[in-house]
């Protein structure tokens, strides 16, 4: 049985275990969701009902592999039938939304800030940092160890080649790669 037949098969019980685990504490939530950080269909149901109930938005079929961080659930806005694959990186602090049918590959970052240097009296470490959402929209492909950086859009039916580094809009239906990535095909 895949991740879909799944989901459709056990609506019922996932809504259910999702509004139990939502009466847990912010923090236990957390902490469960890094305890479940193993491989199995009990570890992937575990992380799920976590960004469920943590996320600002979590669809249906989501499947978070082991190993992935998130950071700043409550800015994450995740469709339906995404995979996010193992030691992906996701800061959601500006904001992040990804839409339905994406496939992220392993050892993806989404990074949703930037730092700011303007105060020259300050390291640049310890200056604030600065906002940038991100749009990831429906059946896009990001490509193993891809960097997609705040403040950009990636078009539907897209795809981000492995290694690419986003740093601006990409349009629907195109294949971007390089850093900085850049259109090479349209599809």
């Amino acid at each position: 049985m895949n991740g879909r037949e799944f989901f459709e098969k056990h609506d019922g019980l996932v809504r259910f275990l999702a509004g139990v685990m939502a009466l847990l504490p912010k923090g236990s939530v957390s902490r469960i969701y890094y305890r479940h950080n193993g491989r199995g269909n009990l570890a992937v149901l575990m992380r799920y009902l976590c960004l469920k109930v943590s996320a600002k938005r979590a669809g249906k079929n989501i499947g978070i592999m082991d190993h992935v961080y998130l950071h700043h659930w409550e800015n994450l806005e995740i469709g339906d039938n995404v995979s996010i694959h193992e030691q992906c990186n996701i800061n959601a602090f500006g904001g992040v939304r990804i839409g339905d049918n994406v496939s992220i590959s392993h050892g993806v970052s989404i990074v949703s800030f930037n730092h700011t240097w303007a105060d020259e009296n300050t390291s640049i470490k310890y200056n604030p940092s600065e906002p940038g959402a991100i749009v990831i929209g429906n059946d896009v492909w990001v490509g193993c160890g891809a960097r997609i950086l705040a403040g950009v859009t990636i078009g539907e039916r897209s795809v981000i080649a492995a290694g690419a580094v986003v740093t601006r809009d990409c349009e629907p239906h195109g294949v971007y790669a390089g850093v900085p990535a850049k259109l090479v095909k349209r599809i």
